[in-house]
């Protein structure tokens, strides 16, 4: 699996603990950004790795800022992308099981290290349920 991270100042930290997390697992990271806390703006780094999805060159990415909100937003605005915003594990789980989310959009300065690491490992290993499901997701796009 191929799975891109992506930041803005506000989630900058917290890419970089999840990525060391991440590293023990069979997973190809690629990480598009920011590389300190030095501030930016969270657009561009949203659509290079919702852009990074859509077209195939990753599986599934995460996306980090302060709150996760604002990132959420812009990869959202790409035709395909289903980026959702977990604050906990319930969250991170129906979003794969129900909505195939193929991003997921952390907050940094809303969750902590334990929590975060949790939530990503539940979303994941989480497998879409398929069925009923489909049909709503297909009509998103």
């Amino acid at each position: 699996m191929k799975l891109a991270l992506a930041s803005d100042h506000g989630g900058y930290a917290l890419k970089e603990a999840i990525k060391k997390h991440l590293e023990n697992r069979d997973i190809e990271i690629i990480d598009l950004g920011t590389d300190s806390e030095d501030s930016v703006d969270y657009p561009i780094f949203g659509k290079k790795c919702a852009e990074m999805v859509a077209s195939g060159q990753a599986d599934r990415g995460i996306v980090f800022c302060g709150t996760g909100i604002g990132i959420s937003i812009a990869a959202n605005r790409y035709k395909g992308i289903r980026c959702a915003l977990a604050t906990n594990t319930f969250m991170a789980e129906m979003s794969r099981k129900h909505n195939n989310s193929n991003m997921l959009a952390l907050g940094g300065r809303v969750l902590g290290l334990e929590e975060a690491k949790e939530i990503v490992d539940i979303w994941m290993d989480t497998e879409f349920e398929g069925g009923r499901h489909q049909r709503r997701i297909d009509m998103l796009d």
